[in-house]
């Protein structure tokens, strides 16, 4: 029984130990470590422009022709609600199979979208972001590719030259981590910000 009594007191020790070290102490030292050195990523990746705080983080729907667009999106914003009753939007992958009827359809239908948008690129391939959702349905950026596409479209809406839409497109994307990893990328938020005047082009 004493020797029941001492195994326990030790797991029961361990345990404790274990969750002031990984539950409070390892979490604090990693988020002050954070803050000091990359306090604009840990806070979310907000910033301000016209008056509003976004974060660089997040997707925002566009369909506007005078906007970017973005990759699909999937939110909800009508199923639940904040405790004062103001909707909450989410986002979610799209969870269909590739080698379904449904996906093709809407593949089809977002491709034929684009091609009536842009009758300038009429028999250039589609970049493929532009008519698939991503994994979090809420993908902030698209690749360089998919914002070039869109430049002859942009040019004519916004009255703005294809060079000026060209700078602001290469003023908010952000190149391979390390020069290496992943692919360059541009952010719609900001490059959209930017075509409205409210973000520094």
């Amino acid at each position: 029984m004493n020797t029941l009594k001492a195994v326990t007191g030790k797991a029961l020790l361990c345990f404790l130990i274990f969750t002031v070290i990984t539950g409070l102490l390892y979490p604090a030292v990693v988020t002050g470590i954070s803050k000091t050195l990359f306090p604009y990523q840990a806070g979310g990746s907000l910033f301000e422009a016209g008056g509003k705080t976004y974060s660089a983080l997040l997707g925002q729907e566009y369909k506007e022709m005078d906007h970017m667009w973005g990759r699909i999106m999937n939110v909800d914003t009508g199923s639940m609600t904040d405790d004062e009753g103001n909707p909450l939007m989410y986002g979610w992958a799209s969870n269909k199979t590739p080698a379904g009827e449904e996906l093709e359809s809407l593949i089809a239908e977002r491709v034929e979208r684009i091609r009536e948008a842009h009758p300038d690129q009429a028999g250039e391939p589609i970049p493929v972001d532009l008519v698939t959702c991503s994994g979090s349905g809420l993908d902030p950026e698209i690749s360089v590719a998919a914002a070039e596409y869109q430049i002859g479209r942009l040019a004519e809406h916004t009255g703005r030259s294809e060079e000026e839409i060209g700078e602001i497109i290469d003023k908010y994307t952000t190149g391979r981590f390390l020069g290496v990893f992943g692919e360059a990328r541009v952010n719609v938020l900001k490059v959209n910000l930017a075509l409205d005047g409210v973000l520094e082009d």
